[in-house]
């Protein structure tokens, strides 16, 4: 059973980067749409419409590139040294050492409710953020276990793809805004281009606008959800592997979840970055409907069956 466990590992980092390239494709098709209906509603030349694609495509490549210090930003996490956090940093160089990985920049949120994420690109650049009151609560090897579960998104290229979505939900939400601004102010002022299409073609436009605007927040919140749970049990078993100490992560995420502070910094575009949902305390159906991390005591039970 052991020699199935790695197997395993390979074939989710290959899924994931697939994932990653479905994931682009799909939006990238969402936004060219969006963009042509813009330029329609604005009077723009059916061949010069789908042009407006590009500022927000050049926005999202930014946003790739910089989403996870825009993450680490909002987190409002420090970077810190050896000299100044000597054990985490020892606790991550050698799981680096055991997990064949680079070291990723390390992060500290002063904070104190206990929780952990990484972000980055991939094992290249790549940073691990730990709150302040993880450290203080955690005892080692319980810490050991937390580092390993967010060294293994690192290794599993979960990070490539948690990137993505942040940057994906930000620009959904910001082209939906665009777009309601001009469906609800820029309906009444197009009156020679209702001369030129004939009014009921420009309904239609307007029609399928405005259901766009309706649903690209829908398909932001669906884009999170397509991060799939199996992630967090995949990081939880590889963690497990790494440290050969399931109960280790197990206790840590019992400690982390019967916490009662919450996470000042947190936010819903970060919440599905962290080891656990720090929004959990913010319960609703929705939440639940569209949540990104599995039942905590279910990623306990597992570890413990190991």
């Amino acid at each position: 059973m052991a020699s199935e466990q790695p197997a395993l590992v390979y074939d989710r980092i290959g899924q994931n980067r697939r994932d990653t390239f479905l994931l682009l494709l799909a939006f990238v098709a969402l936004v060219a749409g969006m963009s042509i209906a813009v330029g329609i509603i604005l009077g723009l030349p059916y061949p010069y419409a789908p042009l407006l694609i590009i500022p927000f495509l050049l926005f999202a490549l930014f946003s790739y590139y910089s989403s996870s210090r825009v993450a680490l930003a909002i987190s409002q996490a420090h970077r810190v040294t050896k000299e100044e956090e000597p054990e985490l940093f020892r606790t991550v160089e050698n799981l680096c050492i055991g997990a064949g990985l680079p070291m990723p920049e390390v992060y500290v949120i002063e904070d104190g409710s206990p929780n952990a994420f990484a972000t980055g690109r991939d094992p290249q650049h790549a940073a691990i953020a730990v709150t302040r009151g993880l450290l203080q609560k955690m005892d080692h090897l319980e810490l050991e276990g937390v580092i390993a579960h967010e060294l293994s998104h690192i290794g599993n290229y979960d990070i490539r793809l948690m990137t993505v979505v942040v940057v994906l939900v930000g620009l959904i939400a910001l082209m939906a805004d665009f777009m309601l601004r001009l469906t609800l102010f820029g309906a009444g002022r197009r009156g020679s281009n209702r001369d030129r299409n004939g009014g009921a073609a420009v309904l239609i436009i307007y029609a399928v606008a405005l259901l766009a605007v309706i649903l690209t927040p829908i398909a932001a919140q669906l884009i999170r959800f397509a991060i799939s749970r199996q992630r967090e049990y995949l990081a939880d078993a590889s963690g497990a592997l790494l440290t050969r100490y399931p109960e280790g992560l197990a206790r840590a995420l019992e400690k982390i979840s019967a916490d009662p502070d919450p996470l000042e910094v947190a936010n819903k575009a970060t919440a599905h970055l962290y080891i656990n949902d720090p929004l959990r305390e913010h319960g609703s159906f929705l939440n639940s409907l569209f949540s990104t991390h599995p039942p905590i005591e279910e990623r306990i039970q597992r570890l413990r069956a190991m």
